[in-house]
């Protein structure tokens, strides 16, 4: 699972969140899976609506992306920016098959646990992670429509170790890039 690593230290630091919440006389099962955020008061409280893992159709909706190697970099490298943006979003449509793999292994939602993982990251972290850039001579091409960016490929100014980015493999799956583990 060396790909979501980001995943599983979010999922990590839930259970840590869930079992500290619950305290001596309540077992996890009990607690809420979700983490409480305080209400805006000036703005209704209204769940955000849960974003689409499922890969899209196309990027734009009508065009595929490229299946090259440079279309997978520029997708991983959206993805590392909405995760300094923290964009659950975009986050959780690029990760999506990664993120379903995990939730069926018991990890919980996308969007529980990479808000988890944002709480995670440093502030200087998340402001490289928004301009990031991926080296090309480090991505290693595993099949046709099949990439791994390891986690030395990734350029910012700030320093990521495998435990905290972690690498990823981006397959094309109808028609776009996406993290798949």
């Amino acid at each position: 699972m060396k790909a979501r690593t980001l995943a599983s230290v979010a999922v990590a630091a839930w259970v840590v969140l869930v079992t500290s919440a619950c305290g001596p006389e309540k077992s996890t099962e009990d607690a809420d899976p979700k983490p409480s955020r305080p209400a805006a008061s000036s703005t209704p409280s209204t769940p955000p609506a849960k974003p689409s893992i499922t890969p899209s159709a196309t990027p734009t909706g009508d065009q595929p992306a490229p299946r090259t190697t440079e279309a997978a970099i520029e997708r991983y490298e959206e993805f590392l920016h909405a995760v300094g943006r923290e964009d659950i979003d975009t986050v959780c449509e690029v990760a999506g098959p990664a993120a379903e793999q995990a939730e069926d292994q018991g990890f919980g939602p996308c969007t529980a646990t990479f808000r988890i993982t944002f709480q995670m990251i440093s502030p200087t972290q998340k402001k490289a992670l928004r301009t990031a850039t991926v080296d090309p001579t480090r991505v290693v091409e595993l099949a046709p429509g099949k990439v791994e960016m390891p986690t030395e490929s990734v350029k910012s100014s700030a320093t990521f170790g495998e435990d905290e980015l972690g690498s990823s493999t981006l397959e094309y799956l109808k028609n776009n890039w996406y993290i798949t583990d």
